[in-house]
């Protein structure tokens, strides 16, 4: 017999909404009973356009009518806790986007809770599921660029690039706004996912460029007691880059990696025929490597983190590959960045 189909919602239909809400409206398992969504224009958009859904303008109400599987929460932060433990109650698993909630307390609570109730939890922190950065910690495991000494992780978009008035929730810290939850966290997850989370946070620096009451950019230093040590720079208000860009650079005994989303650079002290590598500098596109997806939206790895999200409620999988202990690292290390500002970084 054919396993049913997977009842899922949607909670908050903006950018991210839209674009979860097509990809996994692709899963040939996955049936979207019903959205969720407080602007009453986007509603009535979806009520006229999309047939077969029940929409709601309160998540309270979608989990009173609605018998479902799953939920994918694409609200702002502040409001990830709430609906997750709401979810948890009804005994639905959830995929929540980033940076999971505003308070590592918070995250470290519904973490506890979806682990003992074995509800499938994951995190959209989206580069562990690219290509490129998958290839990244599998050429690290192997050693071949030796033991890892140094490494930068660099985050910049065009996010905010005219003088914010201060009444969204971008401008708002305690709402999930600024470059560090809404930009810098996708850095940070790429360290703990490629490095291992940092001992220790240093050097900190947060500036406002146009925001009133957030960071723009923010600058750190990891330690780690092994020895490793790294930088952490973002920007969301650096106008040379048209898409969000994730950068790597990762310096190691027998070599060294430079890498975004969609290539990478290795320079080999010496050859290593294992790999096909030659001494010198060798190139790797996203295109020698990218696994393939059935439906493709901005990226392979918006597919394949919501496709395995699928996959480990179909397998009853209980620990993904971003799981919401792996968002409690980042938020810790968030936390650590404030924190060091707050006591060292200001003059």
């Amino acid at each position: 017999m054919e396993n049913p189909r997977i009842k899922l919602a949607i909670i908050g239909v903006g950018r991210m909404g839209i674009t979860h809400n097509s990809i996994i409206n692709s899963h040939p398992d996955v049936e979207i009973t019903a959205i969720v969504e407080t602007s009453p224009h986007i509603l009535n958009l979806i009520k006229k356009y999309i047939k077969g859904i029940n929409t709601y303008d309160d998540y309270h109400k979608l989990f009173e009518n609605e018998k479902l599987d799953a939920v994918i929460i694409c609200t702002p932060p502040t409001l990830h806790y709430a609906i997750a433990k709401e979810a948890a109650k009804n005994h639905i698993h959830v995929f929540s986007e980033k940076p999971f909630t505003t308070e590592k307390a918070k995250a470290e609570e519904l973490a506890k809770i979806f682990e003992e109730q074995n509800l499938v939890n994951q995190v959209g922190y989206v580069n562990r599921f690219n290509d490129i950065f998958v290839t990244i910690k599998q050429y690290i495991q192997k050693g071949l660029i030796g033991e890892v000494l140094r490494f930068k992780s660099e985050m910049y978009s065009c996010t905010i690039t005219n003088t914010e008035e201060g009444n969204t929730w971008r401008d708002s810290r305690k709402n999930g706004g600024g470059a560090v939850f809404e930009v810098a966290s996708h850095a940070i997850d790429l360290v703990n996912y490629l490095i291992g989370k940092p001992d220790k946070v240093t050097g900190s620096c947060l500036k406002s460029v146009y925001s009133k009451h957030v960071e723009d950019a923010v600058n750190a230093t990891f330690l780690y007691k092994n020895g490793i040590s790294g930088t952490l720079n973002v920007n969301w208000s650096d106008e040379s880059y048209r898409k969000p860009t994730n950068k790597i650079e990762i310096f190691g005994t027998q070599g060294k990696i430079l890498a975004d989303q969609h290539e990478i650079k290795i320079f080999m002290k010496r050859e290593n025929a294992e790999n096909n590598m030659r001494k010198g500098w060798n190139a790797i596109y996203i295109t020698d490597i990218f696994r393939s997806v059935p439906f493709y939206v901005r990226g392979n790895e918006f597919t394949s983190q919501l496709y395995h999200f699928i996959e480990c409620i179909q397998k009853q999988k209980m620990t993904t590959n971003c799981s919401f202990n792996d968002a409690v690292d980042t938020l810790d290390i968030i936390d650590a960045i404030f924190n060091d500002y707050e006591l060292n970084g200001k003059f």
